[in-house]
């Protein structure tokens, strides 16, 4: 249904080096996509996954951008429209996952966090919005947006703000782009675990799904599929699609 789909479109997955967004940059360029692949330090990942997207037949173009210091996302849209001036797809896939509970959240903490998980994908949506004659962003929430996630406070918050974001940016955007959010679930172990692979992550997965309405873990590439669902789409803004396993019906901790 959606091959080729994104035959002539150019886009820019931030945070797809490595985890969901490299799922992402994949399915797109599967989907015939060209696309820029955003990193931070992981440039060996980021070239790899180059690699395999110009083996699917597609351009690909590695740029490196750090959301945590002034001007970062400024440069990383400026770069990625000097690489693809026709460039119509962004996915703000970036973010950042540190723990912390509420009790101790400092203001650092809460800037630290917003200023990759919400201010670097509005800096970018906005300037893209801008220059994009049409296109379509979505931006990459969590399922836990939707209940409460106790260890990961400043996290939190950050991504509620995008979530809102989400919606206002639908509205400021339209008509001529279209804004949408993706909201993944039990797909991967958190980046924070100190998961040692395998078995461990299969344990880990495992031991959640079993409290999910439909007793199973995600795979990376169900949130890849729901992300192309958005991208390929004319007549969809505003909306959240919860990749979770039914997690966001259910409740969480």
């Amino acid at each position: 249904m959606y091959e080729n789909c994104l035959k002539g479109h150019s886009a820019l997955v931030t945070g797809s080096a490595r985890r969901l967004g490299r799922a992402v940059a994949l399915e797109l360029a599967r989907a015939g996509a060209d696309v820029i692949i955003h990193c931070n330090s992981s440039k060996a990942e980021a070239e790899a996954v180059k690699k395999e997207a110009i083996a699917l037949g597609v351009d690909a173009t590695v740029l490196s951008a750090d959301f945590s210091v002034d001007g970062g996302a400024e440069g990383l849209i400026e770069a990625a429209f000097e690489v693809a001036p026709d460039l119509n797809l962004l996915v703000n896939s970036a973010s950042v996952f540190p723990s912390n509970r509420l009790a101790e959240v400092t203001l650092g903490d809460i800037n630290s966090n917003v200023l990759v998980n919400a201010w670097a994908p509005f800096v970018l949506s906005r300037s893209f919005a801008a220059r994009a004659k049409s296109g379509s962003i979505v931006n990459m929430l969590d399922s836990r947006i939707t209940d409460f996630d106790h260890s990961h406070a400043a996290y939190h918050m950050s991504k509620h703000m995008l979530a809102l974001l989400t919606r206002l940016s639908a509205m400021e955007f339209a008509p001529s782009v279209a804004v949408n959010g993706v909201a993944p679930g039990l797909v991967l172990p958190p980046v924070d675990m100190d998961a040692k692979g395998g078995a461990a992550d299969a344990q880990y997965l495992a031991g959640m799904a079993s409290g999910l309405p439909l007793k199973k873990h995600g795979e990376p590439e169900d949130v890849a599929k729901a992300v192309l669902f958005l991208l390929a789409s004319s007549f969809i803004t505003g909306q959240i699609i919860y990749v979770d396993g039914g997690r966001h019906i259910r409740g969480g901790e």
